[in-house]
């Protein structure tokens, strides 16, 4: 049957619109090469007509001149349609990119989204509250705690300004007695009427005077030792 017939041919995919802008590309780029082929033969035909006189030579130069522009016409017309045919494909181009765009982001919120309502199963507001009120109901015992530990005992809590300056000026005329005198407070004054009960001697001031017959004696009655020795 495939003798007779012929077996099926498979079909060629369709160009992709990457494919076709680079073919248009390609065939625009090769007209703007020949417009700049023909622009450069029109300079070299301008300066002919310059330098030749009025007459047949000068017209047959300005009929090659006609044709050559009317080449270029052509070649800019087809240059023109392809940059349209090209700039159409651009903007499908765009347009198919934008939709893809479009997919990939809806996918990406899809999982997203799925995603934060698994995570939202294991919270609930409720709970949340809860947890809130029992950290301030903590927080508040913890501040009691605290205030019954820095409790002081027995301090008189009704003291006023005038108890106190009381207070301040009897201590200080309490001070300003103590310190009359010579200057030295009361209880680091000597008590003569208690040395005078007690009978006992007076604190030497100085060295007592050896008497004459115990020269050579200190004050208990030993040797006294030369001051030379004492020096050696």
């Amino acid at each position: 049957m495939k003798r007779v017939f012929g077996a099926k041919k498979d079909k060629e995919p369709p160009p992709s619109i990457q494919d076709t802008t680079d073919r248009i590309g390609k065939r625009g780029d090769s007209v703007d090469d020949k417009i700049k082929k023909l622009d450069s033969e029109l300079a070299r035909y301008k300066e002919q007509i310059k330098k030749t006189r009025p007459g047949p030579a000068q017209e047959a130069v300005k009929a090659r001149a006609m044709r050559v522009l009317k080449q270029k016409k052509m070649y800019e017309g087809q240059r023109d349609m392809l940059y349209n045919q090209t700039f159409n494909l651009d903007q499908v181009a765009f347009a198919a990119e934008g939709i893809k765009d479009a997919q990939q982001t809806m996918s990406a919120l899809k999982s997203a989204n799925k995603e934060l309502k698994g995570m939202m199963k294991n919270v609930k507001i409720q709970d949340i509250d809860n947890l809130q009120d029992e950290m301030m109901d903590l927080m508040d015992v913890s501040n009691e705690i605290q205030e019954s530990l820095g409790r002081s005992y027995s301090v008189p809590d009704d003291i006023d300004e005038d108890e106190l300056m009381g207070e301040l000026d009897a201590l200080e005329a309490d001070m300003g007695f103590e310190t009359e005198g010579d200057g030295v407070p009361a209880y680091l004054q000597p008590d003569n009427d208690l040395d005078a009960e007690l009978n006992l001697p007076a604190a030497p001031s100085g060295h007592a005077p050896i008497p004459a017959g115990r020269q050579g004696e200190d004050e208990l009655g030993l040797p006294a030792v030369p001051r030379a020795s004492l020096r050696g």
